[in-house]
């Protein structure tokens, strides 16, 4: 009879953090594409309100930092016990591969905000998506 390897808890929510914060850095450059960027937060414009793009950026990268995360450590968990059937693992890689192969190429763009608010902006991306891919994947890890 063949013995079940079992995976730490720490490998998988290792595992899981990192494609949630790529994940959620893909979904900020190509929110960046489309106009939502997180630089404008930083305009000191006072006759103005923050932009709604700003705000739907913000929400958009943590959203998609937990969830992905959530799922990515469901999957890890599902694959290294061997639960996840074939068809829908390349089912997964294949939309992996299509996101981050998008926000490639919408990062090789020029930019059209400012560098350094640039810059910024991604390291706030960066560290809300790793916030919020920590959260879901230890969600998602935690047993009752």
């Amino acid at each position: 009879m063949a013995t079940t390897t079992i995976f730490p808890r720490r490998l998988i929510l290792a595992g899981a953090t990192i494609s949630g914060v790529m994940l959620a850095l893909a979904v900020h450059m190509l929110g960046q594409r489309f106009g939502l960027d997180l630089g404008g937060l930083w305009r000191n414009d006072p006759a103005s309100f923050m932009p709604a793009g700003s705000a739907v950026a913000w929400w958009l990268i943590a959203a998609m930092g937990f969830v992905s995360g959530y799922v990515a450590a469901n999957l890890l968990d599902s694959a290294a016990s061997g639960h996840i059937p074939r068809r829908l693992r390349h089912f997964l890689i294949a939309i992996g591969v299509l996101v981050l192969a998008g926000a490639g190429q919408a990062a090789s763009a020029p930019n059209a905000i400012p560098t350094a608010s640039g810059v910024i902006a991604g390291l706030v991306a960066l560290v809300l998506g790793g916030i919020m891919a920590f959260c879901g994947a230890h969600f998602a890890l935690k047993k009752v």
